[in-house]
């Protein structure tokens, strides 16, 4: 088989089990953006990381490929691909439980630095807002609408990325780099 098609030459692209869309429709911007997360997950997973949290983000990435499945199908239910549910959820408020108890409170903003695992944590965490917002516009605007769970899903896992970018400095033995508010003139 191979890798290319043709088919989306002309700028479109076949939705799953649904019809042909431009490659800058919502939809696909939205699993772009999940797909993009998911690449920078396996850039934070090249590097040194304690097995806790390449075990986590392991798991994250395969619950992101079928973040983009669902987002790939317009009926995801009709067709079998409504894949991300509660217990996904939940997974994510344990791991950030479980991470955050061994951190210190935070009392500052934090800013995105420290190790190199740590800023591609955060980096990750942006694009995951970023994939959160296209998935509103889905769920807003989309008949039939996207699930909620896949909205909860995002918002938990950027809160997730940011304790574990956290943790990875923690583990490294950095201090958290706080923000420093600019004097006033």
């Amino acid at each position: 088989m191979k890798i290319y098609t043709k088919t989306g030459d002309g700028g479109e692209t076949g939705l799953f089990a649904g019809p042909r869309v431009a490659k800058n429709h919502p939809r696909i911007e939205a699993y772009g953006c999940v797909d993009e997360l998911n690449s920078w997950l396996g850039v934070v997973r090249t590097e040194a990381l304690p097995d806790e949290i390449d075990g986590v983000l392991l798991r994250l990435q395969n619950d992101l490929f079928a973040v983009g499945a669902e987002l790939a199908t317009p009926e995801p239910k009709l067709h079998g691909n409504q894949l991300i549910g509660q217990q996904h959820i939940e997974y994510l408020e344990q791991q950030i439980d479980l991470f955050e108890q061994q951190l210190s409170p935070l009392n500052a903003f934090v800013l995105p630095a420290g190790g190199r695992a740590t800023c591609c944590l955060h980096l990750a965490r942006t694009v995951s807002r970023r994939a959160e917002r296209r998935v509103v516009d889905l769920f807003l605007g989309s008949k039939p609408a996207i699930s909620r769970e896949l909205l909860v899903y995002l918002n938990r896992l950027s809160d997730l990325l940011f304790v574990l970018a956290r943790s990875c400095n923690a583990a490294e033995g950095r201090q958290d780099v706080n923000w420093q508010k600019p004097p006033t003139a």
